[in-house]
This record gives C-alpha cells, structure tokens and sequence, in this order.
C-alpha cells in the first residue's frame, strides 16, 4: 500500500505542476490528509528569470523627434495660452495631478470625453482617469466653471503635480 500511496503523491505533485505551469503561477501549496498518520504537505515554486532591462542610450536620442511630432498637433491650441496668461501651474484655476499615471480624456476608447474646452462643470464632475498602477483614478473637478484649457493628451504620462486642466 506505501508504494500505491507513492505512486499516487507522485502523479498529484506532477498535476499541480501542470497546474502551476497552465496557469502561469509563481507558487502552489497544498496539505492533503488521508488519516491521521498519513499526509502529505507539497509546495512547488516556479522561478521565472525575467531579463534584466536593458538600457540602450540610441533610445532616447530616437524618442526626442517622436515627442516633438507628437507635440506638434497640439500646436493649435497653443493660441489659447496668451488668453489664460503664464505658466499653468500658477494659474488658480489648474487642476493637477495627484498622481504618477498616464491620462485618458474619456471613460474608454471610442466614448465621448469627460469634457472639453468650454465645458461647464461642477464641483465633484470627473474630468480625466488618471491610470496608476492599473487601477483607474478619476479626477473630479474641484470647483465649478468652464473649461478653459485640457493641458495634456489622451493616453500622455504624467507626473505628480503636472497641470492637466484649467477650470475658470
């Protein structure tokens, strides 16, 4: 019977490898009882090797041309900037980031955005997700008004404190 119940804890430790395996898990545990002399307590863990980041210096360098283009469609809202006057970030009416995240302008791609310029919202109305960690944080308006001004692209990284709206 030891030899049957040897087989057996062999053939179950190789189907919660399997498990482990499919489901593309880190660890499994389990203790199985079959009385009160005999158990048998498994842990399997998988060691992953993840490639170490690798920096390569040309990356920057080609990425600086891509944020330029990138910047460039945003150039005709440029004239609105002498209307509010100075750096976004003093202006009493900026909305900033409380977080590091990248922005969505609406709830998911295809739908319509929170709000555009000349929008009128009221305290508390979603202007923007900010995603951080894959967890989605909206961003309310902290006081009613009109938008004035949406400082920051759909899908753009931002830091915290970075102006994403002005509201007036």
């Amino acid at each position: 019977m030891s030899k049957q119940n040897n087989e057996d804890d062999i053939a179950f430790i190789r189907a919660l490898a399997e498990v482990l395996q499919d489901n593309d898990l880190g660890e499994i545990e389990v203790e199985r009882e079959r009385g009160d002399d005999n158990a048998l307590s498994v842990r399997l863990t998988r060691h992953v090797e993840q490639p170490a980041p690798q920096i390569v210096q040309a990356a920057p360098m080609a990425a600086a041309p891509v944020t330029t283009a990138v910047s460039a469609p945003s150039t005709p809202a440029a004239p609105e900037a002498p209307a509010t006057g100075g750096d976004p970030v003093s202006h009493p009416g900026a909305v900033t980031s409380p977080m590091v995240g990248t922005v969505y302008l609406q709830p998911e791609p295809g739908a319509s955005p929170f709000v555009s310029v000349g929008s009128q919202v009221s305290e508390g109305a979603t202007l923007l997700i900010v995603e951080a960690m894959k967890t989605m944080n909206q961003i309310p308006s902290p006081k009613s008004g009109t938008v004035k001004r949406i400082l920051v692209e759909d899908g753009g990284a931002v830091e915290f404190g970075t102006p994403l709206v002005i509201i007036e």
